[in-house]
C-alpha cells in the first residue's frame, strides 16, 4: 500500500494554505531574531534612515523611495527598529504570495508550491531580508512586474499595462538599476513573437506617459545633479581584475542557491530505489513560450547584474541577489517535467528545513558567541543607549533639542535615530548630505562623536581639522550586548554650541 504524507496531501489539496503556512513562518522568524538580537541596526539600516527623515527626492543612495517608506515605518511605531522590520518582512510575504500567482499561471498550483519551497531556501531571503531598503523593496516590485509581463505576453491580457507601468515607475524610484531590469523585459518581448504583438499597440505608449509621470520629480533631480553619468569605464589593464570579480560574484550566486541544487539532487532518481512508489506532483504541458520567460527570467538578471558589477567594480550584483535569484525555484521546476516524483520525503524536509534554519542558527552564534573571539560584531552597538546619551545630554547642556550629529558616520547615524531625529551630516564628505554643511552645523550646533582609543577623548585629526576648536568631553564607555572578550565601546564627544541669534 503506497503512503502518502500530510506534507504531500496538503500540496496537492490546498496549495495556498502551503504557500501563507511557510512563507508566515519565515517571514515571523526573521521579525523575531532581529528584535531581540539586534540591539542596533544591521548593515546601512541607520543611514538609511537618516537620509529618509530628510524626504530628498533623490540622494548619492539612488532613488527615493525606500528611504521614505523606511522613515514611515519607523515612526508608526514610535521610532522604533520594529516597524522597519516589519516592512522588510512585508516586503518577503508580497514578493512570494505573487511569485506563487506567477507559478500558478504558467505551472499550476501544486506545482508552484514547490518553486515557493525551492526558492525560499536562497541565503538572499533569510537574514539579507531584514536590512530594509531599495535591494529588498524591489523584489515584490520585481515580482510584480514579471507576473503583469506574462499576463501581456502569454495571456494577452490589455488590462495589465496599467498595474505594469505603476510598478515600472515604483521600481525607477526604488533602485538604479530598475532601467536595466526593464530593458530585459523589453529585449525579450522584442525577441518574442507574441510579445512583439503585444507591443504593436497604442497601450505602451499610455504606459510609458504613466512612467514619466511618476518619475519627473526624481529624473528633474537627476538632471540638475548632473548624476546620469555611467560609472567610469575600467582600464584594459583592469579588465582581468574585473573578470575575476564576475566570477567571484556568480559563485556566490551559485552558493546562495545551494540549497537548491542539494534538494533536487537528493530528489532525483539517481537516491531512489522504487521511484514507483513516490508521490506525483503533476501539472499541466508548460506553454513553450513559458518555459522560455522563466528561463529567461531566471538566467537574464544573474547575468547581467554580475557582468555589471564586475565590470563596474561593484562590491554585490547589480539589482540584488534577490531579483538575480528570484526565479531559481521555479526555472528548476519548470525544467524538471510535467512529472515530479517526490523521493526521499524524509530526507528532503530535514534539508529544507535545514536550509531555513541555518541562516537563524548563524545569526544566533554570531550574536552571542563572536564576541568571545575579541571580534566585534555590529549589530551588537547599544545604538539605543548610544543615542539617547548624546540627545539628552546636549538638551540639558544647551537647553535645546539636538539638531544634528556629526563624525563617525556608524555612530552618528545612530544618534540620528533619537526621538528628536536630528540631522545627519557626513562631514568627510558634506555633498552626501546637501541639507546640512559644515558652516550650518557649526551655526545651529550639534553633537561630533569618534571612537575613543583612550580615556583623553582627543578627537582624530581630521575631526579637529574640519571642526577647529572643539572642546573634546570625557569619553562615555558603553557595554556591548554581549561583551565576551570585548574592551568597552568607548566613544569620544564634544559639543558644537548653538550660536546665539
Amino acid at each position: 500500500m503506497r503512503f502518502t504524507s500530510l506534507v504531500v496531501e496538503l500540496i496537492r489539496a490546498r496549495p495556498r494554505l502551503v504557500v501563507w503556512l511557510v512563507v508566515l513562518a519565515q517571514a515571523g522568524l526573521w521579525l523575531i531574531l532581529p528584535v531581540l538580537l539586534y540591539p542596533s541596526p544591521p548593515g546601512d539600516l541607520a543611514t538609511v534612515l537618516a537620509f529618509g527623515r530628510e524626504y530628498q527626492v533623490g540622494t548619492w543612495l539612488g532613488p527615493p523611495l525606500a528611504f521614505w517608506l523606511a522613515d514611515i515605518a519607523f515612526r508608526a511605531i514610535g521610532n522604533h527598529m520594529f516597524g522597519v522590520y516589519l516592512l522588510a518582512q512585508a516586503c518577503a510575504v508580497v514578493t512570494f504570495w505573487i511569485y506563487y500567482q506567477l507559478a500558478r499561471a504558467i505551472i499550476g498550483g501544486q506545482q508552484a508550491v514547490l518553486a515557493v519551497l525551492l526558492s525560499m531556501t536562497v541565503v538572499a531571503f533569510s537574514s539579507p531580508g531584514v536590512e530594509f531598503g531599495p535591494l529588498v523593496l524591489a523584489r515584490p516590485l520585481w515580482a510584480l512586474l514579471l507576473l503583469h509581463s506574462w499576463q501581456l505576453i502569454g495571456q494577452n491580457r490589455r488590462n495589465a499595462w496599467f498595474a505594469w507601468s505603476i510598478e515600472a515607475g515604483l521600481l525607477l524610484l526604488t533602485t538604479s538599476a530598475a532601467p536595466g531590469l526593464l530593458l530585459l523585459l523589453a529585449g525579450f518581448a522584442v525577441a518574442t513573437a507574441r510579445g512583439r504583438r503585444v507591443l504593436m499597440s497604442l497601450d505602451p505608449l499610455y504606459a510609458l506617459l504613466v512612467i514619466v509621470v511618476l518619475v519627473l520629480p526624481y529624473l528633474i533631480w537627476l538632471l540638475r545633479a548632473d548624476a546620469l553619468a555611467m560609472p567610469p569605464w575600467p582600464a584594459i589593464s583592469d579588465l582581468g581584475t574585473r573578470a575575476l570579480q564576475w566570477g567571484g560574484l556568480l559563485t556566490g550566486l551559485v552558493l546562495a542557491m545551494a540549497a537548491i541544487v542539494l534538494l533536487a539532487t537528493l530528489n532525483s532518481g539517481w537516491f531512489a530505489r522504487h521511484a514507483e512508489e513516490a508521490p506525483i506532483i503533476y501539472r499541466p504541458p508548460v506553454d513553450p513560450l513559458a518555459r522560455d520567460f522563466v528561463y529567461f527570467s531566471a538566467i537574464a538578471p544573474a547575468l547581467l547584474g554580475s557582468f555589471l558589477a564586475g565590470l563596474f567594480n561593484f562590491d554585490r550584483v547589480v539589482g540584488g541577489a534577490g531579483v538575480a535569484l528570484l526565479m531559481s525555484g521555479l526555472a528548476v521546476i519548470v525544467a524538471s517535467g510535467d512529472l515530479i516524483h517526490l523521493r526521499r520525503q524524509r530526507v528532503l524536509r530535514t534539508v529544507w528545513a535545514a536550509a531555513l534554519a541555518a541562516p537563524a542558527l548563524v545569526a544566533i552564534a554570531t550574536a552571542i558567541l563572536l564576541p568571545w573571539t575579541g571580534a566585534e560584531v555590529p549589530t551588537s552597538l547599544p545604538a539605543k543607549a548610544i543615542a539617547h546619551f548624546f540627545g539628552d545630554n546636549f538638551e540639558r547642556r544647551t537647553n535645546q533639542r539636538l539638531r544634528a550629529v556629526a563624525g563617525d558616520p556608524q555612530l552618528a547615524s545612530f544618534i540620528a535615530m533619537n526621538t528628536g531625529r536630528p540631522h545627519l551630516l557626513l562631514d568627510a564628505t558634506p555633498e552626501r548630505t546637501p541639507w546640512l554643511s559644515v558652516a550650518k552645523f557649526n551655526e545651529t550646533g550639534g553633537v561630533v562623536v569618534w571612537r575613543a582609543s583612550d580615556t583623553s577623548g582627543t578627537p582624530p585629526p581630521e575631526i579637529a581639522q574640519r571642526f577647529p576648536g572643539l572642546v573634546p568631553e570625557v569619553p562615555r564607555a558603553f557595554e556591548w550586548m554581549v561583551n565576551g572578550r570585548q574592551p568597552l565601546l568607548r566613544v569620544g564627544w564634544a559639543i558644537v554650541r548653538p550660536k546665539a541669534p
